[in-house]
């Protein structure tokens, strides 16, 4: 008996109760314990930690069980082992399982996106270069002179943009969405309406034209986008709406008139010339050619080409290298020398003889030989339609074709008389 209080007394953890025999799954009652403790992720079933080893087992089943125990000790701490390492791993165990759902935009957002993403491809970004010679070295070399905005109009390489964006360039480099740069030539130009083609050689499956539209139809208010490189910045929208229609501005390049100009409040900066404008379909409506502001910065008063005038330009570009416009060939007074006679027309200051007005017997103005000045027609209306100024010559002119005979009213001193003219190109486009 004193054997046995002194067994009990060594091993406080074993049960009196009668020993048992495991089979199966029992066999590592210990480490099943261990397993089944709750854990995160894991189902929990109670399993109640055996009692083992009777203080009147033999010898035998002793060493037996201290073997078992071993066992199972071993198995519990590789158990534990697994268990730490999901705690302590980098990766969330719940993060598998959860989905995290897209940003939620508005419909009119989504549109938004949806456009600039289908149209930022067709935009390109224009450099402007200028031979420069070193004045110690007399090395000549390129400088960036400028740079502007264009857009892919066909397959074949042709991009578009506006004049005076290439003025006085002696290389071009076309800088595509993809950031591949390309030299240009130019195809032609068109001063008076400040509209000018180039042609890259480009892979065409890097080419996306852009969609033309359509802008007879457009309305004040009707909701516009901007696509340029401002300041350098590539491929940068820029939203508004109509504010205007059938504006009238000047050209950067001759000064003559350009008719039924878009206005918008859309953000036109210095970089965005030659840029597309297009409708909330994505189509082109129009190119971005110049704002009205005193900073030289956006003032929320931005001038659009449209693109019905711009389609017919290019494709005289594309065939011919040149647009053929009609001219009377004259030279006349500026618009305040006329006020000041108190007449209302324009007055011919000079016709040369070789040219339509010239041929067909418009007097120029000239001196007589006391040195008087001797005024020379003035031009009143052609083919019926009043002629106040240079402007409305202009506009007409540019609703006629070469070859065309205009009626052209002129007062001359006290009389009216009305001339046949048939018009020509001018001299350089023939």
């Amino acid at each position: 008996m004193a054997a046995s209080s002194q067994s009990l007394a060594s091993s406080a953890f074993f049960s009196t109760a009668p020993a048992r025999k495991f089979s199966g799954s029992d066999r590592f009652p210990l480490a099943k314990s261990f397993l089944c403790r709750k854990l995160p992720g894991f189902a929990v079933t109670a399993v109640s930690a055996p009692r083992c080893c009777s203080n009147y087992a033999s010898s035998d089943d002793q060493s037996n069980s201290g073997k078992k125990l071993l066992d199972s000790i071993f198995v519990a701490c590789t158990s534990v082992a697994l268990s730490f390492s999901l705690f302590l791993a980098d990766v969330d165990p719940a993060s598998a399982f959860v989905v995290t759902s897209p940003r939620k935009l508005q419909t009119d957002e989504l549109a938004t996106v949806r456009l600039f993403q289908e149209n930022t491809p067709s935009v390109v970004y224009i450099t402007n270069l200028a031979s420069r010679q070193d004045m110690f070295t007399l090395d000549v070399f390129e400088v960036p002179q400028g740079s502007g905005s264009g857009f892919v109009w066909d397959k074949n390489g042709h991009i578009v943009t506006n004049y005076h964006v290439i003025r006085g360039a002696s290389d071009l480099r076309v800088t595509l969405a993809d950031q591949t740069t390309y030299d240009a030539k130019v195809v032609g130009f068109d001063q008076d309406k400040d509209v000018a083609v180039l042609r890259i050689d480009a892979q065409k499956e890097k080419l996306r034209p852009i969609p033309i539209g359509v802008s007879a139809d457009l309305l004040v208010g009707q909701k516009v986008f901007a696509i340029g490189n401002p300041f350098g910045l590539d491929h940068t929208l820029t939203t508004g709406v109509i504010s205007g229609l059938r504006r009238e501005i000047n050209s950067a390049a001759t000064g003559r008139p350009i008719q039924d100009v878009i206005q918008t409040d859309a953000a036109i900066n210095p970089g965005n010339s030659g840029g597309p404008l297009l409708d909330s379909s994505g189509n082109l409506i129009g190119i971005n050619t110049a704002i009205y502001s005193p900073s030289g910065a956006s003032s929320g008063v931005g001038f659009s080409i449209p693109v019905d005038t711009v389609s017919g330009i290019v494709d005289q570009l594309v065939q011919f290298g040149k647009v053929t416009r009609p001219i009377l060939g004259i030279k006349f007074a500026p618009d305040q020398s006329v006020e000041q006679l108190g007449v209302t027309g324009v007055l011919v200051l000079d016709a040369p003889p070789n040219g339509p007005a010239g041929k067909a017997g418009l007097l120029p103005t000239k001196r007589d030989s006391y040195g008087r000045l001797i005024l020379g027609d003035i031009i009143t209306s052609i083919n019926g339609k009043k002629v106040s100024n240079g402007t409305d010559l202009y506009r007409i002119l540019d609703q006629c074709k070469v070859g065309d005979k205009v009626i052209v009213e002129v007062l001359r001193g006290d009389q009216k008389e009305k001339i046949p003219v048939i018009l020509e190109p001018k001299p350089e486009e023939s």
